[in-house]
């Protein structure tokens, strides 16, 4: 196990990562990017070590994936016993116990008490395209309704639910068809202020849903009860379940998106139930199986089950080996109160992010829940316009300090935070210190 301490050795990157990262660049495509390139050979709990010797903290887990840490000794464990039995059978072909297992944690944990189904993948990306077919093929309706700033992922299907255009879909197109796109309840950007935010968007909501597509040709509306890549944007308190209430009432599916909201990272297993909301189908992946590639549809056992035979699957969806890593990680989070820590995570952050934004001027606004937070950076507070090459200043003086953070947003100028659960409280204050002193120095 790595100790749970910064090491800087060399700058940052040292000389063997940017050995590496010319290798990268004469034998990867130019289109696959990186944030910080630092070539990492060992990592654990929320440090991760590069080929130079450097130990840097952690506050992205891999875009939310490392929830329980690296190094995780019970995924170790299941993945090591996994491995010796069996790699691959597919189970469409020879099934294992492994999949039914994760499919039944699955209805124990998703919201509502409802008989459910569920169906394993790779990738978020594949559960959300999935959700979309499994809407359609159900309702016998074509529209589908997704909002602005919305990530939904990276294949056809989904970067036409997908909002930003630069960089995940610029010249991609054309993209699918019967994709409706509406305004998100933006507390922050809302035009009459936050306290009208959440009837105001609402009604636009059912207005334009009504104008563009018709109740009677709308499959479904898919949301990500708090957005990740446009932004870390909580909607107003109330717009969910509104919109989740009138889905109902419309026969159309109600899709949560929480592939990076679910399993513990905003302080309860999932985000829709701070808002009281169960969808008919919910979307998984990212933290759900320590670092290996794991994504499931979860819904409603009557229309998961309308799909004939062979209507879902794929090779290596649920995958043994990840579905093994997926119960551990489950396992470790139940046992090691996981929602509690991201709770406690909110705890430490938010007083470090306030005192932040009152002694700069520069923070906008402060959101999101659990160990899901953001700021959101500009350079005139009355008029809110986003200050992306700010953003980018601190990041890059975070990284050459040894702390991973990320950046997102439709407009380039939100910092969010997603520490792996399992870091001692003494990391993480650490990395909001190197935090405090990138804003001295970028301001």
């Amino acid at each position: 196990m790595l100790e749970q301490k910064r090491v800087l050795t060399t700058s940052i990157p040292g000389p063997k990562s940017q050995a590496l990262q010319q290798r990268k660049t004469a034998a990867v495509s130019a289109g696959v990017g990186t944030g910080l390139p630092v070539y990492i050979e060992q990592a654990a709990g929320g440090i991760l070590r590069d080929v130079d010797g450097n130990q840097l903290i952690d506050f992205g887990s891999g875009i939310a994936v490392t929830t329980v840490g690296n190094g995780n000794q019970r995924v170790i464990d299941a993945v090591t016993k996994q491995i010796n039995d069996f790699t691959h059978t597919c189970f469409m072909v020879t099934p294992y116990e492994e999949y039914v297992l994760v499919a039944e944690a699955l209805a124990e944990l998703t919201p509502g008490t409802h008989e459910k189904r569920s169906a394993l993948f790779n990738s978020g990306s594949e559960a959300v395209e999935n959700a979309v077919k499994v809407a359609r093929h159900f309702t016998g309706r074509q529209g589908v309704v997704a909002f602005d700033h919305a990530y939904h992922g990276r294949t056809n299907l989904t970067m036409g639910l997908t909002a930003k255009n630069m960089p995940y879909k610029h010249r991609f197109g054309p993209f699918a068809s019967e994709i409706y796109r509406v305004q998100m309840a933006y507390p922050y950007r809302w035009p009459t202020g936050p306290e009208a935010c959440a009837d105001e968007a609402f009604e636009a909501f059912v207005a334009d849903v009504h104008a563009q597509v018709g109740e009677d040709n709308t499959a479904a509306v898919i949301l990500e009860p708090i957005q990740g890549e446009g932004g870390f944007i909580v909607p107003a308190p109330g717009f969910v379940k509104k919109v989740s209430d009138w889905c109902t009432e419309n026969g159309i599916l109600f899709i949560a998106d929480e592939v990076q909201t679910g399993f513990c990272r905003t302080g309860d297993w999932f985000a829709s139930e701070h808002e009281d909301v169960v969808p008919d189908l919910i979307t998984t992946a990212k933290g759900i199986a320590g670092g290996m590639p794991l994504a499931a549809l979860t819904g409603r056992a009557d229309v998961m089950d309308a799909i004939h035979v062979g209507g879902l699957g794929g090779t290596y969806g649920g995958n043994p080996v990840a579905c093994a890593a997926a119960l551990a990680s489950i396992e470790t989070m139940k046992e090691d109160d996981l929602r509690g820590r991201a709770k406690a995570v909110e705890a430490m952050f938010r007083p470090r992010l306030e005192a932040l934004a009152d002694k700069y001027g520069v923070i906008g606004d402060i959101r999101g829940r659990g160990a899901m937070l953001a700021v959101e950076l500009v350079s005139d507070l009355d008029k809110k316009t986003p200050d992306a090459d700010l953003t980018g200043r601190i990041n890059k003086a975070c990284h050459a300090e040894g702390l991973v953070t990320l950046t997102c947003g439709t407009f380039g100028n939100v910092f969010r935070f997603l520490p792996p659960l399992s870091s001692g409280d003494d990391l993480l204050s650490e990395g909001l210190d190197i935090l405090e002193n990138a804003f001295a120095a970028s301001v």
